[in-house]
């Protein structure tokens, strides 16, 4: 019976350098020789992808508890056809976003209430939580700036700069209440420091595995 595998998360506000570090990572984890799973959210699954599209059009217009609903939904759907199975089979998951992102954008962001986000989350059955979550951070004008440039926004990119505070808080404030989890990287810097800060804090894990 092969070991369970490890589940790293990748977290930040928009142009933060999600998928760029994404890819840095994956190519680490190639590098060790480690089978893994690349995913995200809200997405994952052909279900998760659907709900994805929903959420995130620029047009759309989605009622908050829907919002949340629909994000919880995919996240269900996502762990029992994608990422607990990958685990229980050895493989390692890499997931761009995980519960962490809607306590953020959802619980405070929208102002629904982060226990209340937890609760609902809890009630479904969601109880896993990633071996590590890099959490990568910048002050938010910096970060809407860099998204700004790179592509037209979609629904949630369009809120307003205090939506976003809320959100970087939050962040902030679940890497304080789980450091043991919680790596958080001045993604502000130069990407040759970054990425060198996410190597430190993937070294652990991977010479567990």
């Amino acid at each position: 019976m092969s070991m369970r595998g490890k589940f790293i998360t990748l977290e930040g506000l928009e142009g933060v350098g999600k998928t760029t570090n994404r890819q840095f990572v994956e190519a680490l984890l190639d590098d060790a020789n480690i089978a893994f799973v690349g995913t995200r959210e809200p997405g994952g699954t052909p279900l998760g992808e659907s709900l994805r599209e929903l959420v995130l059009a620029a047009d759309g217009q989605v009622d908050d508890v829907t919002e949340l609903l629909l994000m919880t939904a995919s996240r269900v759907e996502h762990i029992a056809r994608v990422i607990e199975p990958a685990l229980t089979a050895g493989k390692w998951v890499l997931c761009d976003r995980f519960l962490d992102a809607s306590i953020a954008y959802q619980g405070a962001g929208r102002q629904l209430g982060v226990e209340r986000v937890a609760e609902l989350h809890a009630l479904m059955g969601v109880t896993l939580e990633p071996d590590l979550t890099i959490l990568l951070d910048m002050p938010v004008q910096e970060g809407l700036e860099r998204m700004a440039a790179r592509s037209e926004p979609d629904r949630i990119e369009r809120e307003a700069h205090a939506f976003f505070e809320r959100a970087r808080a939050a962040y902030l404030q679940r890497a304080s209440d789980a450091p043991e989890r919680v790596v958080v990287i001045d993604a502000g810097r130069s990407l040759e420091l970054v990425q060198e800060s996410v190597r430190q804090a993937l070294q652990p894990i991977l010479s567990e595995g």
